[in-house]
């Protein structure tokens, strides 16, 4: 839990999770073009953990497969993540893990959009609009103090939650 003593969510609804992706021969042969789909993004976001829940955003469903879309021919990722509940002080910190997994994950050829999902949170709009500043992003990513916090975001719990 980070940064306050009482819980938002206390009772957060727990997600069954998707299973590993088998990993196929084509993926491991260096000579074939792989491009980044859906579900490979989804991957590298689905572990992130919850800044307030010793489990990962896809065992809460903040994350889904279904909401990320991947264009390889202009290079745009765009994700959308729900938070548990509509008031989530939390969402701007979830929101900038995503944004930074991914843009330590990804080739930097691709554009990545984090934005909430339509209609899931109180300040939408709000929120939506800190994570497109590049700038306000670039400022927070060098925040020593809020850096560590995304960091630990990135860190997967451990298994099985609690």
């Amino acid at each position: 839990m980070s940064g306050s003593d009482r819980l938002e969510n206390v009772n957060p609804q727990i997600h069954s999770t998707a299973g590993q992706r088998p990993v196929t021969a084509a993926e491991l042969d260096n000579s074939v073009t792989d491009p980044i789909d859906a579900r490979e993004v989804f991957d590298l976001v689905r572990d992130i953990a919850d800044p307030e829940h010793p489990l990962t955003l896809e065992q809460l469903n903040v994350v889904e497969q279904e909401l990320i879309e991947v264009d390889p021919a202009s290079g745009v990722v765009q994700v959308q993540f729900t938070p548990t509940i509509p008031h989530c002080s939390m969402a701007t910190l979830i929101g900038l893990s995503i944004k930074v997994k991914l843009e330590r994950s990804l080739p930097a050829r691709f554009k990545i959009d984090v934005r909430i999902t339509p209609g899931s949170h109180a300040s939408e709009r709000a929120v939506n609009k800190q994570l497109a500043d590049k700038e306000r992003v670039a400022a927070a990513t060098e925040n020593g103090r809020l850096l560590e916090v995304v960091n630990q975001c990135l860190v997967p719990p451990a298994a099985g939650g609690a």
